[in-house]
């Protein structure tokens, strides 16, 4: 079993400057706080093949996640899938940006998971509390990016 959940937020900031804080992986815990910690991998500015590696913590659980960015098309794209092996994992997940008028910027975030194993028997449970959270995960993003991203 797989499925998706989305969030759609707009952001009182630039495309540009909000895709730059997006693609910083390592930003991921001012907006999530299951990521305990995360590095990207190699330390250089993110390319397609950069992984970010982290920790994070679900339903009590700690679990090493590693993530490999699998496109970017500046400043309107970013793709990720999950290459570390967990029982429900990220298939593909990423950011779509559009320039608004007004210097603002819309963002839809979207995961799709994949249970593995006994993972096919958590993923529903997994996907409801993500789709549960997703307006406020969203509402979490556009606060982080606007304190991170000096207003213009």
């Amino acid at each position: 079993m797989s499925g998706q959940f989305e969030a759609v937020v707009e952001v009182d900031r630039p495309v540009k400057e909000v895709y730059e804080y997006l693609a910083d992986g390592r930003n991921d815990p001012q907006f999530s706080p299951r990521v305990l910690k995360i590095e990207r991998i190699p330390e250089t500015p993110t390319a397609v093949g950069t992984v970010f590696r982290s920790t994070v913590k679900d339903a009590g659980m700690k679990t090493a996640r590693e993530f490999r960015i699998t496109e970017l098309d500046a400043p309107v794209r970013i793709r990720w899938a999950e290459v570390s092996k967990n029982s429900v994992t990220v298939r593909e997940g990423g950011y779509d940006l559009e320039s608004l008028p007004d210097g603002r910027t819309r963002v839809r975030i979207f995961n799709v998971l994949d249970g593995h194993r006994l993972g096919k028997l958590l993923v529903g449970l997994a996907l409801a509390a993500a789709r549960k959270d997703a307006p406020a995960f969203g509402a979490r993003i556009k606060a982080a990016a606007e304190r991170a991203i000096p207003a213009s």
